[in-house]
């Protein structure tokens, strides 16, 4: 099959277009026709090695963590599931493989895609979707009447986490340029600061919740516009030592995390608030509540590009832009996507 593979781990570097034998199909997996894939800042880091010390892939490996398609195949356990079935996944962080013809996943990590959607438009959901239910509904448990705080709006995770949240009931803020004003309040913001002429810690004051995906400084900052008891979530860093043993990395590797981390989670305990990292994981049952709030209108996908399979390295580039606004996708399928 076709696919889209890291030879070895190079920043900036490009992947290689080559053929791969079609996977395996274990006793509780779906195989699934790749219709179209995500394509996520996550997929670059990878490919710069930044986390080949807490994900030892073996190389070569098939790149992407986004899909929507089609069941072709199920294992012998597998019930919920059925040839012909459209789907979405993220796949479990040990077995990704997006950028193919086919993949094959655990049942649990799969759900079926929203009706309302498109295959691209369901491929743009679950990775960044699922990052936004785990920070806000499972670590957060965001209430109505609170505050939130969720950084660059017009990011993948942005445009998700900003309607989840005004969905949940909270007041909602968020960082992006001028010219998407418009665009992020669309999605339910209530507090839109440019982040090239302002400084949020100057407007933001005793919020309850910080979802944080940008640079340390900003992290600091964060840290000092939560409210006493508040929390803040970051999905780019420093990784702690709790993520370490939630992934079963050697002791040697949570040691060097609890260091990373240790001037964060201590500026945070004077601060008298909450630091979590988090690095989202597989879940099929989520991922179909997503589902059922996208199809009742709830929560839409916001797209920006869409390239053809063989153009998946511009994709990649595209992204590390950092001018999208919104969701990349690639179609392995075009005529179906």
């Amino acid at each position: 099959m076709k696919s889209f593979t890291l030879d070895k781990y190079a920043k900036k570097s490009s992947l290689r277009a080559a053929e791969m034998p079609e996977p395996l199909v274990g006793d509780d997996d779906v195989l699934v026709e790749v219709h179209a894939a995500g394509v996520n800042v996550l997929d670059a880091k990878i490919r710069d090695g930044e986390f080949k010390l807490v994900l030892p892939y073996r190389l070569p490996l098939i790149m992407g963590n986004d899909v929507a398609g089609v069941v072709t195949r199920v294992g012998p356990r597998v019930q919920k599931f059925r040839p012909g079935d459209e789907v979405y996944a993220r796949p479990d962080k040990d077995r990704i493989g997006t950028f193919a013809e086919f993949i094959a996943m655990n049942q649990r990590d799969v759900a079926f895609k929203p009706t309302a959607l498109t295959m691209a438009e369901g491929a743009s959901v679950p990775l960044v979707g699922l990052t936004a239910w785990q920070a806000l509904v499972e670590q957060a448990d965001v209430k109505p009447g609170q505050k939130v705080f969720i950084q660059a709006g017009t990011g993948g995770v942005g445009t998700i986490a900003i309607q989840l949240a005004k969905h949940l009931g909270a007041t909602v803020a968020t960082t992006c340029s001028s010219t998407s004003f418009d665009m992020v309040k669309s999605l339910g913001a209530d507090v839109v600061i440019d982040y090239k002429t302002q400084d949020f810690e100057t407007i933001l004051h005793d919020y309850d919740v910080v979802l944080h995906s940008q640079d340390a400084p900003a992290l600091q900052k964060s840290l000092r516009v939560l409210k006493p008891g508040g929390t803040l979530i970051s999905i780019s860093g420093p990784p702690d030592h709790v993520f370490g043993g939630e992934i079963g990395a050697a002791w040697y590797v949570r040691l060097a995390l609890r260091l990373l981390s240790f001037g964060t989670r201590r500026k945070a305990r004077r601060l008298g608030v909450r630091f979590f990292f988090l690095f989202m994981r597989a879940n099929g049952e989520q991922l179909q509540d997503i589902t059922a709030l996208i199809d009742s209108g709830v929560i839409r996908p916001v797209m920006d590009k869409v390239f053809p399979f063989a153009e998946t390295n511009a994709a990649m580039a595209y992204v590390e832009s950092g001018r999208a606004k919104g969701k990349v996708v690639v179609t392995v399928k075009p005529n179906l996507g």
